[in-house]
This record gives structure tokens, C-alpha cells and sequence, in this order.
């Protein structure tokens, strides 16, 4: 979660200081009002390239961290299971094994058959 974290104020540090430079250089540059629409437009399409690289980098990299949380769920209902079939089994023999104590301890007596 902190490397989410981390690139998200990445993210906004990158978008604010590219806007404020593109800002600072227009409050600055000694250019017609022609020349700066020409560069406004051009730094728009240099910054509107640079987000939709980082958001096709973003996609690529949640796409990964869902694929490995994935493969780490289903490794662990494996282990579970794997688990659980064990206990079953431990189960099992304790349970025969507390019969046969319980059935030798109890005597096998058989009651004479009354006559008539």
C-alpha cells in the first residue's frame, strides 16, 4: 500500500510542478500574444502525452498487482485446503483409534438366552 501511495504523490508532485512551470514560463516569456497561444498549445499536448503515459503505466501496473493478489488468494485456499484435508485425516485417526480404546475397555458380554 505505501508504493500506491507513494506514486500517487508522485503523480500530483509531477502534474503541479508541470502546470506551474507551464505557468511560470508564460508569466515570464517576452513573446506575442500569438506566440504564447502557439506555446500553451504545444505544452497541452506534451502534458496531455505525458498523463496518458503515466495512466497507461498506472493501468499496467494495477493490472499487475491484481494478477499477483490473485495468484496469492488462490495459493493460500490451496494451502487451506491442503490443510484442512490434513486435520480431517489426524481427525479420522484419532476417532478409529478412541473406538478400539473404548471397545476394548468395555467388556463383550453376552446375556444365556432365557428357555421356555
Amino acid at each position: 500500500m505505501s508504493e500506491r501511495d507513494d506514486f500517487g504523490a508522485f503523480l500530483v508532485g509531477f502534474i503541479v510542478g508541470g502546470l506551474t512551470g507551464a505557468v511560470s514560463a508564460l508569466l515570464f516569456a517576452p513573446q506575442s500574444g500569438e506566440e504564447t497561444r502557439t506555446l500553451i498549445k504545444d505544452k497541452a499536448i506534451v502534458l496531455k502525452d505525458q498523463t496518458s503515459e503515466t495512466v497507461t503505466e498506472s493501468i499496467e501496473k494495477a493490472e499487475a498487482y491484481a494478477k499477483d493478489a490473485v495468484a496469492k488468494a488462490e495459493k493460500l485456499l490451496e494451502d487451506a485446503k491442503k490443510k484442512a484435508n490434513e486435520i480431517a485425516e489426524k481427525g479420522q485417526v484419532m476417532l478409529e483409534a478412541s473406538k478400539e480404546k473404548v471397545t476394548k475397555a468395555i467388556p463383550q458380554t453376552k446375556k444365556p438366552a432365557a428357555s421356555k
